[in-house]
């Protein structure tokens, strides 16, 4: 009797120990990892400069897609990326510090708020409109193998876009400036010898692509106005008003 019940004890140590063995190999698979990285915001080249030049007010108008991406029979008709391509353009032209830029896109919201507040609007009228749009953008992979691909192989994802912009005097309609705005931006993985790296599709480069393009856009509006290539039609004839030579007074007496 002694020996079973020495028997049943070594059998229930091992099954024990198994257990125990079983319940951490599953705490260490179901374990949940948690991270986070804050990443550097690409901006224009302007930000946090001082400014003391004038600032003319701007409204931003119609920005389009006007490329082929998304333009195709199954399309919905709703342009998700001109409205995109309008967001980051309004974010990057507030931080370069050089307009007074005037919001259209929320009057009722701003309506409804002054008359809670008890206060009377007092809109500023844009003297220039920005309009533009977005009139290149696409994708395309790049594949390329060493030995047939034994060695190694690497592929490469690339996204492109191009922007056009025009600054619109409001009091004549003239077109004061244009300026255009490209950039690629690319993701590659490869493999030498079976090791490496496997990339899916990156649906982020179609953003990061378009931010680029639209601050490529705004820092050459930027380096115009402040080279003096455009401003508004009525501070050009105020300029030149100011700027007209005065008759000189002759300092001899009349009537000699």
């Amino acid at each position: 009797m002694k020996n079973q019940r020495d028997v049943k004890h070594m059998g229930g140590g091992v099954y024990s120990r198994w257990a125990a063995v079983l319940l951490t190999a599953v705490s260490f698979g179901c374990a949940v990892k948690e991270g986070h990285t804050r990443l550097d915001v690409q901006s224009v080249a302007t930000q946090h400069t001082v400014y003391h030049g004038p600032k003319h007010s701007l409204v931003i108008g119609k920005f389009v897609n006007k490329s082929t991406y998304m333009q195709g029979i199954f399309s919905d008709g709703k342009d998700r990326l001109g409205f995109q391509a309008r967001q980051i353009l309004k974010t990057h032209l507030s931080q370069t510090n050089r307009f007074i830029l005037v919001d259209r896109d929320n009057m009722d919201e701003i309506a409804a708020e002054s008359r809670i507040s008890g206060k009377q609007q007092q809109l500023t009228g844009g003297q220039v409109v920005l309009t533009g749009a977005v009139t290149e953008f696409g994708r395309r992979e790049i594949g390329s193998y060493a030995l047939l691909g034994i060695i190694g192989r690497s592929k490469k994802q690339v996204a492109y876009a191009k922007v056009s912009i025009s600054i619109v005097d409001t009091g004549t309609s003239q077109i004061v400036f244009s300026a255009q705005g490209a950039s690629e931006y690319d993701l590659t993985n490869e493999h030498v010898l079976g090791f490496g790296s496997s990339v899916g599709y990156d649906a982020t480069l179609n953003d990061k692509v378009l931010n680029l393009a639209i601050i490529e856009a705004v820092d050459r509006l930027v380096e115009g106005l402040e080279r003096g290539q455009w401003q508004p039609v009525q501070s050009q004839e105020d300029a030149s008003f100011r700027a007209l030579p005065q008759p000189r007074r002759s300092s001899k007496p009349q009537g000699i």
